[in-house]
């Protein structure tokens, strides 16, 4: 340039200058919801049945309490559609069983048949078949209260228990969460137990005949066979063996039972264990069923309404899940390692670690114990995907050489299951036999290895500068296997195939995997195609069964994130699509610097059973920004 001709300013980007407020606010505002102790938790918010089944526990127990009945009744009648019925999640549609199971409880609460919205209910539960059409444990619950006859519900023998972990159909071949589930419900099929709801429900019957079997030429029609003659057995068990089994079945629930009186930390096994122990005859004043309710208080969410105080409970915590990606999250805002909240975080989640050996060591005997479980106490079940994140996020604190993070990787090199990949909990818990079981209805029973987790065990090998290790490339290679024809990847623990594509995405490149790769091109290809027209990304919970649904629904603050990071991962941040939807969550942000999300985007059982993680529409968001404006602020350098 000419001597004296001045250099022209590079002009100003506004999103950026707005990108950089939105962030220290939302960082702000993620900052202060630290607890002193070093964790974050946000609300995990699921469905009604949790409430209702809470109530007709209590109700079997014989431990009803009005005050805890109306404020419970409160928030159930406050999640009803306009229709009558109870959906799974925001915005989905009524749901039979669920509908059931509420309306049941606010009969508990003394609501009366003919009030408008339970004659609205009663006729939603009609027209979609009655109890005739619920699922599986719904009517166990019923069969519970004499509402439905055991001799229908499909058989589970306790004497599953006393199978070897190489037979077909024992305990281990089931998910952890099935397992744990299905070892007390046994027993309760068993004894067959039955008590008094005080009421009848033949509002919401039809009579309609149980639908026919599966035909022989299916696996299904063959195991429904089987279960016929498991219920054949059942009539002639030999005593001493059924009291052997129940007594096996019993102490394998007590041995699990977790140091603040839950089962694994999450609801369904918590109930039907406290059910169980009760029908064989423990007194509610037993440590372990006293232990188990007073636990549930932990679990409890009160809040202040017009109408009253409303009571929920969330069906799990989420503390060690929330904290790694909060640490993270500000990692990638800009916070230094050294910062206390940083130290905090890093000391609490250390002192986290696992290092007993749980039902994964059924499979994996050899492999040393370690790692990290989703809640505050769940030391039976450690799990990988949290695991990784917890790596992830220990090594942005001053812990980034602490042998803990030895310990933990060599334990997620042990649990990769033989194709590769990684379950959530367990390694090779493939059999898919046992979810064509008539007593398998309702939820995922099996913990295969899915994308989601696998590219995040991916993410963490990697950072650990295992990149070229032989687990990390089998790890790579089931990824580029398991990618979808349309480019994008199945979301398994998030919804859902934004979800799969915003965790697999990263993962890749950090493999080494180049950006101009035809599954990276593909899968970012895919996240154009379905970018909403308000720029930001969305995906209803009916893309798990209808694939026409795939990256399609409402615009949420963690769904964009997702699409974000993967768009970040291959260098295309800078592109319009990307400043789209930057634009979009900085028009959306609140004042207080979090974001808005009543939508769920977390997965417990795909199809069945989901999760609103309230800290998800936070995080996630700040990773997004942090990661793009660091870059941005590098390139202007």
């Amino acid at each position: 340039m000419a001597a004296g001709v001045p250099t022209r300013a590079p002009a100003r980007d506004e999103l950026i200058d707005r990108l950089r407020d939105g962030l220290e606010r939302a960082t702000d505002h993620l900052r202060a919801r630290q607890d002193a102790a070093g964790w974050w938790k946000g609300e995990l918010e699921t469905n009604v049945t949790i409430e209702a089944e809470d109530l007709m526990m209590r109700r079997f127990l014989g431990l009803r309490d009005e005050r805890l009945t109306a404020q419970t009744a409160r928030w159930i009648r406050s999640r009803q559609r306009d229709d009558g019925a109870w959906a799974t999640y925001h915005g989905g549609p009524g749901d039979l069983s669920t509908t059931i199971e509420a309306y049941t409880a606010l009969r508990l609460a003394g609501d009366a048949p003919e009030a408008p919205h339970m004659a609205a209910a009663a006729a939603f539960v009609r027209d979609r078949g009655g109890i005739e059409r619920s699922r599986v444990f719904t009517r166990i619950w019923l069969a519970l209260f004499g509402e439905w006859p055991w001799r229908r519900v499909p058989a589970v023998p306790p004497e599953l228990v006393l199978l070897p972990a190489w037979m077909p159909f024992n305990v281990y071949d089931f998910a952890c969460w099935a397992r744990q589930t299905i070892v007390p419900l046994s027993i309760v099929r068993a004894l067959r137990p039955v008590r008094s709801l005080g009421f009848s429900l033949p509002e919401l019957r039809t009579g309609l005949h149980p639908p026919p079997p599966p035909p022989l030429t299916r696996r299904a029609g063959w195991l429904h066979r089987l279960d016929l003659a498991a219920r054949g057995y059942e009539r002639v068990a030999a005593r001493p063996l059924r009291r052997h089994a129940l007594r096996r079945a019993a102490e394998w629930i007590i041995a699990r039972q977790e140091a603040d009186g839950s089962w694994g930390g999450i609801q369904p096994p918590w109930v039907y264990s406290l059910i169980a122990l009760h029908a064989l005859g423990y007194p509610v004043t037993h440590p372990v069923l006293r232990a188990g309710l007073v636990g549930l208080e932990r679990f409890t969410v009160r809040e202040e309404s017009p109408g009253g105080t409303v009571r929920r409970l969330e069906a799990c915590q989420s503390p060690v899940w929330d904290t790694a990606l909060a640490v993270t999250a500000l990692a990638d805002a800009g916070l230094p390692a050294d910062d206390p909240a940083m130290v905090r975080a890093g000391n609490w989640l250390a002192g986290e670690e696992i290092t007993a050996r749980g039902d994964w060591a059924v499979r994996r005997a050899h492999v040393p114990p370690s790692g990290w479980a989703f809640e505050f106490d769940n030391d039976g079940y450690p799990d990988t995907d949290d695991t990784a994140e917890v790596i992830l996020a220990l090594r942005r604190t001053p812990l980034r050489g602490h042998a803990v993070l030895h310990r933990a990787t060599r334990w997620l090199v042990g649990m990769q299951s033989r194709d590769g990949g990684w379950g959530a909990f367990d390694a090779d818990n493939d059999r898919a036999l046992v979810a064509d079981l008539p007593f398998c209805d309702f939820g995922e029973v099996i913990d295969p290895p899915s994308a989601d987790v696998t590219a995040h065990i991916v993410e963490a090998l990697c950072a650990q500068g295992l990149r070229d290790s032989p687990a990390t490339r089998r790890g790579v290679r089931w990824l580029l296997r398991a990618q979808e024809t349309d480019g994008s990847w199945f979301g398994r623990w998030g919804a859902n195939h934004v979800y799969g594509v915003g965790c697999v995405v990263p993962a890749l490149t950090a493999a080494g995997v180049a950006p101009g790769h035809s599954s990276i091109r593909r899968a970012v290809r895919w996240l154009l195609e379905h970018q909403n027209g308000d720029g930001g990304w969305g995906e209803d919970m009916r893309s798990y069964r209808d694939p026409a649904m795939r990256g399609r629904g409402t615009s949420t603050a963690s769904q964009t994130a997702w699409a974000l990071l993967a768009l970040h991962a291959t260098g295309e941040h800078r592109t319009p699509a990307a400043r789209r939807a930057l634009a979009w969550l900085l028009d959306t942000q609140r004042p207080d610097g979090t974001w808005d999300e009543p939508h769920y985007t977390g997965t417990g059982f795909p199809g069945d059973f989901y999760i609103n993680y309230h800290l998800y529409r936070l995080v996630f968001p700040v990773s997004a920004l942090g990661r793009i404006l660091r870059d941005s602020a590098e390139e202007g350098r």
